[in-house]
């Protein structure tokens, strides 16, 4: 590449509601400088997740040009001089951080340590649609649930997952599933045939009494309840739902205190899952890495399958863009949206 070489981008210089025709631009911007432990990734295939809406309502009006994007597929065209894990042509996947330029771009600097080499036997559609909602599942099952990542290895044990059949939720369920525990997953009923194919075992209607539900499946309590939506929504039902010394995680943030008091003398631990936490703070890189390899490994096997649910394939642009963001913002999506080609804005 020449020096100064410009490349296309989709971007925007404030957060705008999808109507206005600024809210996403097809722009030109320099190609950026590999050097370290950077990767430099020809983009390939994008996945839009909610994080993508939240952080576009929130961004003012700026001079600068902000490019989001997260979930991404991509060839390594380039190496920093620092890179020991890849080689040019690698075909890698990965989610980013918020902390730099997103993938909605041609060419991409990423962080070796949070890359791995993307599953064979899937289509990179297929591919871009698995990071970000498969290390939150990961993350959340096995740094902070203390789930060993191995098959069976939970066996005996059963878990909660409010709202299943989402993105996390659909990746979540597959994983708890192979570490052998006995799945339970609110969705709606229209969603039920989805939740078993993902590893649910006791599909739960979400818009009808939770407890009374478990009560006619014999269940009384539960060892780990992942709430993949707002908790205070839920707390007053699941308080009294986990086990002695059992975890309750979410990964939604919140706006009102909860009262956590009640599950001190069952000891039960109370986690916080955030993906972008370690590279936020630069905490233990190389672990995202790793975990991408497991996932990318458990997909060419077989078992944990892409949540793909639409695919817009002519093109990286704003306007293909704008239209998985309207299908993410409708709030119900099953499975995941991917914008997949050449950037031709």
């Amino acid at each position: 590449m020449s020096e100064n070489e410009m490349m296309p981008a989709v971007g925007f210089f404030e957060g705008l509601p999808l109507e206005n025709p600024d809210s996403f631009l097809d722009v030109k911007k320099a190609i950026p400088k590999v050097s370290g432990r950077d990767l430099l990734v020809k983009v390939q295939a994008v996945s839009v997740n909610p994080v993508d809406t939240k952080l576009r309502q929130v961004t003012p009006k700026s001079d600068s040009l902000r490019v989001l994007g997260f979930d991404a597929v991509g060839e390594v065209v380039a190496l920093g001089s620092e890179v020991c894990n890849f080689s040019l042509g690698d075909r890698v996947f990965y989610a980013g951080t918020p902390t730099r330029p997103g993938s909605n771009q041609a060419f991409q600097l990423v962080d070796e340590r949070i890359v791995a080499k993307a599953p064979q036997r899937l289509t990179i559609e297929e591919a871009a649609s698995l990071p970000l909602t498969a290390l939150t599942a990961y993350e959340l099952l096995f740094d902070k649930f203390n789930i060993l990542p191995e098959k069976d290895a939970a066996k005996g044990k059963s878990i909660l997952v409010i709202n299943g059949a989402g993105g996390v939720g659909s990746i979540l369920n597959q994983l708890a599933n192979w570490v052998g525990l006995d799945v339970y997953a609110t969705a709606s009923p229209k969603n039920f045939d989805w939740l078993t194919k993902v590893g649910v075992s006791h599909p739960l209607d979400y818009h009808q009494d939770l407890q009374v539900q478990l009560a006619e499946s014999g269940t009384v309590a539960f060892d780990y309840i992942a709430v993949l939506f707002d908790i205070t929504k839920y707390f007053d039902r699941i308080k009294t739902l986990v086990k002695p010394f059992g975890h309750v995680g979410t990964i939604v943030g919140i706006n009102e205190p909860l009262d956590l008091s009640q599950w001190k003398n069952k000891s039960v631990s109370f986690d916080w899952e955030y993906m972008f936490a370690k590279t936020d703070f630069g905490y233990e890189l190389e672990s995202q890495g790793a975990a991408l390899a497991r996932i990318a490994a458990l997909a060419d096997a077989g078992i944990v399958m892409p949540t793909v649910s639409h695919i817009y394939d002519t093109g990286i642009n704003g306007k293909n863009l704008k239209l998985a963001t309207k299908d993410v913002e409708s709030g119900h999506m099953l499975g995941k949206v991917v914008v997949s080609g050449e950037f031709n804005g």
